[in-house]
């Protein structure tokens, strides 16, 4: 049996993998008091075989979440006894360096070399042993007489807690389509009543994530950076490539619930497909027929497998989570191409997201007689503004600044977005997952041609072919859009309808589509008390957002980030909290 739960629990959450640690804490209530992921403290991209428990940063959160704590259960979000295939990986040396460049082996079955598969085993290894070290130090100094016990969930359970407990929906089927787990890559859960139930689990390694991870690499891109995005913009440039698909569909194909491949074929298909890789001295766009064929077998693929599911469960709801999760062009179209009704997409689908997940899993194994109300989470559960590093900025950075309480820096801020000018938005706390939605934002009017071109060159320092994301007040979404959704999260791509593309040329992508924000005063009132300005001043209820950062770098941690991004960027203006910054002789 379980010690009887008190006000005094406190539930911490660990994402463990070695890409992309987070951390989570709920209290004994079951609020939900912080998430986040590692990158953001320490600015270092993905934050590969980094700790979550930051020794400079879990000290501070659980002192200003739970200083009275008397009770901590820590939830992984791996199982603790690992499988047998890494076992003996471990025991035959191939998990050293030595082993990783000396591999002759066996090759496996899937879309990346073995030796490769070693070296994410060996880091998952050692980010496994390492997790919870600094924590214990935190704890034996600051709350010696503190109980604490340690739960262990499987890493797709994780990824499915989050989608569920989450979401609008009481009931519903439940996908996780990641690159792989404790066994495979595939989940599947039917959810009811707060209670995740297994309907099938696959095993081996063939992996919808995997070649995700291998036409990145053939396009020219780095998957180890987190540069799948760059293939999914790209992809709208390219046509089909006939032959290409053809190998691809003989690669991998549906059956039921699971992906099969032949052995016989497999590395033959490889072969060929490595015939298309882009040479490094060509451009990106080289690569676009091939992001093209490889996204539209990717959303095939995906359509079969929910639309399998949704014929097993006969559920109308699905909640997806895994890191496939983030393709939003694949989810753009679920809903259309299978008879699933409604979708939800938390807002950290991938890796980041089961520290929540695993502390989720945690509090209702205590709480077993909840039943979570069927709420979508908000998303801004990360850190704070820290008020007095502005204050410290607007009194010594020696530049033009404003401090207008009270609103007036939303009216100010309508204006210079109006006028076309570019600023950095970093506003209460920062949004759970990879997108910013209006927290930690970058804000631009979108109605010139010129302003997508202008951000890519001068402010984030990216390629030209990747699109911005338009975030638009609700009501207005179905005139926009065609078969408008709701995505308060940025989690879909949607068709613009022809008659307002002109109006907004700086979102819409090269295909007419774009990845929206919907905005709601109930999910974040200021930045809609922003758009409402905006579209007073223009008639369009659209903006501009992208991330606060730049090419190569997590979202804005720290207001010290935010000014390094602002001083050494084309942006104009900065705004924090009721302060605005400008360049001086920048908005004269």
């Amino acid at each position: 049996m379980n010690p009887q739960p008190h006000a005094r629990t406190v539930y911490l959450g660990f994402c463990s993998t070695y890409h992309d640690p987070a951390v989570a804490l709920i209290d004994g209530q079951g609020n939900i008091r912080f998430a986040e992921a590692t990158e953001r403290v320490l600015q270092y991209k993905r934050a590969l075989n980094c700790e979550p428990d930051q020794p400079f940063q879990l000290p501070d959160l659980l002192a200003r979440h739970c200083p009275d704590a008397e009770r901590f259960v820590v939830a992984g979000n791996w199982r603790a006894a690992r499988p047998w295939y890494e076992r003996l990986a471990r025991q035959l040396g191939w998990l050293t360096p030595r082993g990783i460049l000396g591999y002759r082996g066996r090759q496996l079955t899937t879309c990346l070399p073995t030796w490769e598969l070693n070296h994410m085993q060996a880091c998952q290894h050692h980010a496994l042993r390492r997790s919870g070290l600094n924590l214990a130090r935190s704890l034996r100094r600051h709350y010696p007489g503190a109980e604490v016990v340690f739960r262990h969930y499987d890493h797709h359970l994780a990824h499915a807690a989050l989608a569920c407990h989450g979401s609008p929906f009481g009931e519903a089927a439940a996908a996780v389509i990641d690159s792989y787990g404790e066994r495979g890559s595939l989940a599947f859960f039917r959810y009811g009543r707060g209670r995740l139930t297994p309907l099938f689990v696959s095993r081996g390694p063939q992996s919808l994530g995997f070649f995700y991870m291998k036409l990145t690499e053939l396009c020219g891109f780095d998957w180890l950076g987190g540069e799948e995005w760059k293939v999914m913009g790209l992809a709208s440039y390219g046509r089909t490539d006939v032959e290409v698909l053809g190998w691809l569909r003989d690669l991998m194909r549906v059956e039921g619930l699971d992906i099969h491949q032949d052995r016989s074929t497999f590395f033959r298909l490889l072969q060929r497909l490595e015939s298309r890789r882009r040479p490094p001295e060509e451009p990106p766009e080289a690569a676009a027929d091939l992001a093209h064929t490889g996204q539209q077998f990717f959303v095939e693929l995906v359509n079969q497998l929910l639309a399998n599911l949704q014929r097993a469960t006969g559920e109308e709801n699905l909640a997806l989570g895994g890191g496939c999760a983030l393709n939003s062009v694949a989810n753009g179209q679920l809903l259309a191409a299978t008879p699933f009704r409604r979708l939800h997409i938390p807002s950290a689908p991938a890796d980041d997201g089961t520290a929540l997940g695993a502390a989720l899993l945690a509090w209702h194994e205590d709480h077993p007689e909840v039943v979570p109300a069927p709420a979508p989470l908000s998303p801004y559960l990360g850190s704070e503004v820290d008020a007095a590093a502005a204050a410290r900025f607007a009194r010594y950075a020696g530049l033009p600044v404003r401090h207008l309480p009270d609103g007036a820096v939303v009216d100010a801020t309508a204006r210079l977005l109006a006028q076309g000018h570019v600023v950095g938005w970093m506003q209460g706390r920062a949004e759970f997952g990879p997108r910013a939605l209006g927290n930690r934002s970058i804000l631009a009017d979108p109605r010139s041609p010129a302003m997508m071109d202008r951000i890519n060159a001068t402010v984030k320092f990216r390629e030209r072919f990747r699109p911005y994301a338009p975030a638009i007040l609700d009501e207005f979404g179905p005139a926009y859009f065609e078969d408008y959704q709701e995505t308060p999260y940025m989690d879909r791509t949607l068709r613009f309808r022809p008659d307002v593309r002109d109006r907004v040329p700086a979102v819409v992508h090269v295909d007419g589509t774009g990845r929206l924000q919907t905005v709601r005063p109930d999910w974040n009132p200021r930045f809609h008390a922003l758009l409402r300005r905006f579209h007073d001043l223009t008639q369009v209820p659209v903006l501009l957002n992208t991330s606060f950062n730049v090419m190569g770098k997590p979202i804005v941690h720290s207001v010290e980030d935010a000014f390094a991004v602002f001083m050494g960027s084309g942006l104009d203006a900065l705004v924090i909290g009721d302060y605005l910054f400008d360049k001086p002789g920048r908005l004269a």
